[in-house]
């Protein structure tokens, strides 16, 4: 049995789908998952729906300064925790196979498999948000077509990274590929890197 069996793209759009829209789920302050890949993977999937909301809130014309400026520091705040638990997804998916050693020739993928079921959450999202306004009453036919469009190809660009992240997990558990951890290092967030939070500016 494949030791990412459970981690397979279907069983992550199944999760990325069940959530998006559960504004139950959202709020709770208890995770499905409490531990293992799949701790991380909700976690990556709530932070990447928290930043979904804050990103359309920080675009608001009809509030002040003071109210745009909380949603920026929310998105950086979320942005980080997004990133942390990428990197968290792939410790947990490589400790899978710290047994397997690739072969010589292994495909070295530039991009994590953390990365890719990102991408695969954010595209979730994506979806959701377009179909919803393909469905719009209040939308003239002709932007429904559109985004009826722009939601089939969205699906089409969610199908291929699915494919890709199943691809890429059954190869490096066969040794035919690899991927390493590669840490984000957000400066402007860390007091001592961003010199405006440690009061000299540049």
């Amino acid at each position: 049995m494949s030791p990412f069996a459970d981690v397979a793209a279907n069983a992550l759009r199944d999760f990325h789908d069940a959530r998006v829209g559960e504004p139950q789920w959202l709020k709770s302050a208890t995770p499905l998952h409490a531990v293992g890949v799949w701790h991380w993977i909700e976690a990556n999937h709530r932070f990447n729906s928290l930043l979904w909301d804050e990103e359309d809130l920080a675009r608001r014309v009809d509030v002040g300064d003071a109210g745009i400026a909380a949603n920026k520091r929310a998105i950086d705040g979320y942005n980080q925790q997004r990133n942390d638990a990428i990197e968290r997804i792939d410790e947990a998916l490589l400790a899978r196979i710290e047994a397997v050693t690739p072969l010589a020739r292994a495909w070295h993928n530039s991009e994590t498999a953390g990365a890719m079921i990102d991408r695969l959450s954010i595209l979730a999202l994506r979806t959701f948000h377009m179909g919803r306004e393909a469905n719009r009453d209040d939308a003239a036919d002709a932007q429904r077509a559109s985004w009826r469009d722009r939601h089939a190809r969205l699906m089409v660009q969610r199908n291929d990274l699915e494919r890709c992240l199943d691809t890429l997990l059954a190869e490096a558990a066969a040794g035919r590929a690899f991927w390493k951890v590669y840490r984000q290092f957000k400066m402007y967030n860390d007091a001592d890197l961003n010199p405006y939070l440690r009061g000299r500016p540049r």
